[in-house]
């Protein structure tokens, strides 16, 4: 009798999988880094082989580890780093291509193309999204376009593109013996492609990117049975696929409208599930999938999407090598009482939400002699926190609801030093769940609702339990002054690139 559900989250830096009870407990997770290459400024591409080899790898870490057979799983699910898109040969499995990352700029001139006719938000009507080099459609363009003899396989039905879920359901259920070719409704929103209201492929889209319908993938709502999976998982129903964010809001039972979460990973998201309608966002934010559960209707949700934030950290340990590893940053961070004045605005991919800039980058601002590296540390945390906020306000304007408090996960929720500064400077209590790792949750989740491990959602939130709470210290003067300099700092990001 199948008593756990397991997951893989094959994110930005990092492939995991997760083993979990019905209770939502961890049994076992492995975990494995994949490489980050940089060809050129603003590039940024993972190898996808590398990637698969992750995935097998920890599939067979975390089933020892665990001791857990695969007759006790009762399905897999998969969440993913989203956006990050994948052109392959699908005879051999072969890439055509590196992965180019949801971080990438070299789109840019693509996306100020199709702006000329229509602007920034020509397909945001259809697809709740601005025309932004971090979607997958435009980056499938640039595939086609570059890359030889691709655009003539993909109208063959030869060359296949996918977000990485799809890429790595299609190697779980037998890749190029067999492999399912699907995506699920959130994976799919992430592409400037998918309909939001038929939540299908676009054809008037997809005629003016060029991008042949031949090469997509179906799409398929989040927990539903795909196929079974070979190899190493042999037999196991492949029955969950969500994009990394929708994952987290769906693992942090945010189920009902105005509920809302925020991940601190690479980058920062914070979902806000707006019910069965799609709100259309006048403040800078995407309009999304949260999820859909088998044929019951879908859930959307408001998305404001911050690029660097872990990210900024670990440029700190590599580029500049201020510390050893990314924990030891609020300890180099406690060595300060505050910032010294200064503010990092990590825009080292454009700015994200609220502003949708691509020609900005990254500025230090305030710099004195009296500022050393515990200033530079603390600024780089209260980035995060500050961005958020930024976030927050665009969300109140367009839901209308003032959130109350908020729900966190991700890696760097167990800094103590930052989750008390993101309360001080939102104003509001942050609570950190017993589950931090909602992102592999939600997608165990969708697989264990598709293969009736929980019959309902009510199961799910019966699972949630609170870890910690943080409650705002800072008196409100001292917020509105430090949040009005920050603001003031990440003007001085903007236009930098000329085009």
């Amino acid at each position: 009798m199948a008593k756990y559900a397991a997951a893989v989250d094959q994110g930005t830096t990092s492939t995991r999988f997760m083993i979990f009870t019905q209770q939502g407990e961890v049994v076992a997770v492995d975990q494995k880094e994949h490489e980050q290459l940089y060809p050129k400024p603003g590039w940024v591409e993972h190898n996808p082989m590398e990637i698969w080899q992750r995935v097998q790898d920890v599939v067979k870490g975390a089933l020892a580890k665990g001791r857990v057979s695969l007759g006790d799983l009762a399905g897999v699910g998969v969440t993913n780093q989203r956006e990050t898109t994948v052109v392959w040969d699908r005879k051999i499995g072969k890439p055509v291509y590196n992965a180019i990352v949801w971080q990438d700029t070299r789109t840019d001139a693509i996306c100020n193309q199709l702006a000329k006719d229509g602007g920034q938000d020509r397909f945001r009507a259809k697809t709740g999204l601005p025309l932004a080099t971090y979607f997958s459609g435009p980056k499938i363009k640039w595939i086609l376009d570059n890359v030889q003899g691709v655009r003539a396989a993909a109208e063959r039905g030869d060359a296949i593109f996918g977000n990485m879920d799809t890429w790595v359901i299609w190697w779980l259920t037998g890749g190029p013996n067999g492999g399912v070719h699907i995506t699920d409704v959130s994976n799919a929103s992430r592409t400037m492609l998918m309909n939001l209201e038929t939540l299908d492929w676009d054809p008037e889209i997809l005629k003016i990117m060029g991008v042949p319908r031949a090469m997509l993938p179906q799409i398929r709502s989040s927990s539903e049975v795909y196929g079974t999976a070979k190899g190493d998982l042999k037999d196991v129903p492949v029955a969950g696929d969500l994009g990394d964010q929708q994952a987290a809001l769906f693992g942090q039972t945010c189920f009902n409208a105005g509920e809302a979460k925020n991940t601190y990973g690479t980058g920062c998201f914070m979902l806000l599930n707006t019910g069965e309608k799609a709100v259309q966002s006048r403040h800078g934010l995407l309009t999304t999938l949260g999820y859909r559960i088998g044929a019951q209707k879908p859930v959307y949700a408001l998305e404001g999407s911050i690029a660097i934030t872990g990210a900024l950290v670990q440029w700190l340990r590599d580029n500049l090598g201020l510390i050893t590893n990314s924990a030891a940053v609020e300890a180099l961070a406690r060595t300060v009482e505050d910032n010294g004045g200064i503010y990092f605005v990590p825009a080292f991919s454009g700015l994200f939400a609220p502003y949708w800039k691509s020609n900005a980058r990254g500025v230090i601002v305030g710099l004195t002699r009296y500022v050393n590296k515990g200033h530079l540390a603390r600024a780089a945390l209260e980035a995060t926190a500050y961005q958020t906020r930024e976030v927050l306000e665009a969300m109140n304007k367009d839901s209308g609801v003032k959130l109350t408090s908020l729900k966190v996960d991700g890696g760097m929720v167990y800094n103590d030093l930052l989750m008390q500064f993101q309360a001080d400077i939102l104003g509001v209590p942050v609570i950190r769940p017993k589950v931090a790792e909602t992102t592999s949750l939600g997608a165990a989740y969708a697989a264990g609702l598709a293969t009736e491990l929980w019959s309902k959602v009510d199961d799910l939130r019966a699972n949630w339990a609170k870890d910690k709470e943080w409650r705002p210290q800072m008196p409100a003067e001292t917020r509105q002054k430090r949040y009005k300099e920050w603001l003031k700092a990440v003007t001085r990001t903007f236009d930098w690139v000329e085009a």
